[in-house]
């Protein structure tokens, strides 16, 4: 019987995460929700993660002239890359907006590039944010942080050490 946990570089995983599942269509894609400020939110992600940013308004997609909402970002959708795609709306203002939770980005220590993007990433998102934890190696031997972005959402970041 194979182990049930894997030691990356000093934390130990569990193994099945590092399992191939080529059969897995099913993703799950986190959608943030602001109060008018969406398009300047994911234009703000979208320079920080990269990817590919797509938007369209409530009078674009629902020929809504309302003053209220036509200019309100109806979706958004921004691919940065296989398994990372971000979606995000304003809320028209009878809806109630509530919090967003809280984003988590997480290496799995395999590739020392993905340390260098996370951290790049962390301190383009810190920009004229709040740090509640400053990313710095953590009991458990990884990388830790999480802040508040100018937006108002919680990002998490873990980076784990890459194993030699």
């Amino acid at each position: 019987m194979a182990s049930q946990w894997k030691n990356v570089g000093g934390t130990y995983r569990p193994a099945r995460s590092f399992e191939r599942r080529n059969s897995m269509s099913i993703g799950l894609t986190p959608y943030l929700r602001f109060a008018g400020d969406a398009k300047e939110a994911m234009e703000f992600y979208h320079q920080v993660l990269g990817g590919e940013l797509s938007m369209m308004t409530f009078q674009e997609g629902m020929n809504d002239s309302n003053p209220a909402v036509a200019d309100l970002i109806m979706h958004s959708s921004l691919f940065v890359e296989r398994g990372l795609h971000l979606m995000a709306s304003d809320t028209p203002p009878e809806m109630d907006v509530r919090g967003n939770g809280v984003m988590a980005l997480s290496s799995d220590g395999v590739a020392e590039a993905d340390a260098e993007t996370l951290t790049k990433w962390w301190e383009g998102l810190a920009e004229g944010g709040q740090i509640n934890m400053p990313l710095e190696q953590a009991p458990w031997g990884d990388s830790f942080g999480e802040l508040r972005d100018k937006f108002g959402v919680i990002w998490m970041f873990n980076i784990t050490a890459v194993a030699s």
